[in-house]
């Protein structure tokens, strides 16, 4: 015992601190079994492993759902690059020297390939403004083909056939002549254009032809006078100019178009040189140009052809003569007649090569070309 006051402390107790009460011992818990996966579970009364075995008892347990690899084919060997491609293996290519620049070749239209057994895959320069619009006649000259086709037999038939309906038309009477006629005007004013490459130009052909139809309208109500034919030629080319310039189109565009469409015009126009004309001025021109366009679709030499259809048209002109009243004066009017339908048949073979121009073109320019000729000589030998 001493004589010191109890300070709280007793270095004996292991529940008491100093300054402080005396404490209840604290009773051990129990281990708390850790929360289970969804099935799963721990066995009550769980104290620790005393089996060896006993852990793998109390040992998590995944009971989820997991890749079912036993279905799948275990890769016994790398997959090589020809297995896994879509395409087959291909041989290694040796090097190949390096070849020199070849000079660029120009590119060659499909319908040109075929023609002429060129290749299609070449290719030309790089331009900046594009293609300029040539002609299958252009193209044929620069590719040093010759840029003329003649028409051939069946054009000329058609062409001798509606030279002897204005013939026969024109024996009849100035309107029976009226029905030929527009079929030649009509057939000149699409051929023109569909010569030039403009297709489809349905305002200029009917520009055309409507140019043509009022000059048969003003020489029927004139008495046949040429000045009708003038006059409408006049207002013609006005009109064709006023449309034109108020195009949207391109500056050379609108020059192609307004050329084309004036001369359609004017062709379809001096067609009807042949209502104006004498009835017997007209069966002899119209029978000379017959047989000058067959005599040309002959196939000979082309200074010789030209020679027999000359020849040849003038003696159809003495043979209609001399049943119409010229005599033989018919010779000279037929020679003239023939040499004008020869000149429109060499503008309508400028095409390479289309037979459609042969049918239109090629049938109605001889016959629209001679009508001047038909009409000046005709009233000089009457």
């Amino acid at each position: 015992m001493t004589n010191q006051p109890n300070d709280g402390y007793d270095p004996y107790d292991p529940y008491r601190s100093y300054g402080q009460q005396p404490q209840q011992p604290q009773q051990p818990q129990q281990p708390q079994a850790p929360q289970a996966w969804p099935g799963q579970g721990y066995q009550e009364g769980y104290q620790g492993y005393d089996d060896p075995h006993a852990a793998q008892q109390y040992t998590q347990q995944w009971q989820g759902q997991t890749w079912e690899t036993q279905t799948h084919q275990p890769v016994s060997a790398p997959v090589t690059a020809e297995e896994t491609a879509y395409l087959p293996p291909q041989a290694p290519l040796a090097p190949q020297a390096p070849q020199a620049p070849q000079a660029p070749r120009r590119h060659a239209a499909p319908a040109d390939a075929e023609r002429s057994g060129a290749s299609a895959s070449v290719y030309g320069p790089a331009t900046v403004g594009g293609n300029t619009r040539v002609t299958d006649a252009q193209r044929a000259r620069a590719e040093g083909r010759s840029p003329v086709i003649e028409p051939g037999m069946q054009p000329a038939a058609l062409t001798a056939l509606l030279g002897l309906l204005l013939a026969g038309a024109a024996a009849v009477g100035t309107y029976a002549l009226l029905v030929p006629l527009v079929v030649l005007q009509a057939v000149t004013a699409a051929g023109w254009f569909r010569l030039n490459g403009m297709w489809p130009a349905r305002q200029g052909i009917a520009l055309g032809f409507a140019g043509a139809l009022a000059a048969d309208a003003a020489l029927l109500v004139s008495g046949r006078s040429p000045a009708a034919i003038l006059g409408t030629l006049g207002v013609w080319v006005l009109l064709a100019l006023v449309l034109q310039l108020r195009s949207h189109a391109d500056p050379d565009e609108r020059m192609y178009g307004l050329m084309a469409t004036v001369a359609a015009s004017a062709l379809a126009i001096v067609a009807g040189g042949y209502l104006a004309a004498a009835a017997d001025a007209v069966t002899v021109g119209a029978v000379a140009v017959a047989v000058a366009v067959l005599a040309r679709a002959v196939p000979l030499p082309t200074p010789a052809s030209v020679v027999v259809a000359l020849l040849a048209a003038a003696g159809a002109g003495v043979a209609a003569g001399s049943v119409t009243g010229l005599g033989t004066s018919g010779a000279l009017l037929g020679a003239g007649a023939g040499a004008c339908a020869l000149i429109g048949h060499r503008v309508a073979s400028y095409d390479y090569p289309s037979r459609f121009v042969h049918f239109t073109a090629g049938v109605a320019l001889p016959l629209a070309a001679a009508a001047p000729a038909v009409y000046v000589l005709g009233r000089a030998l009457a």
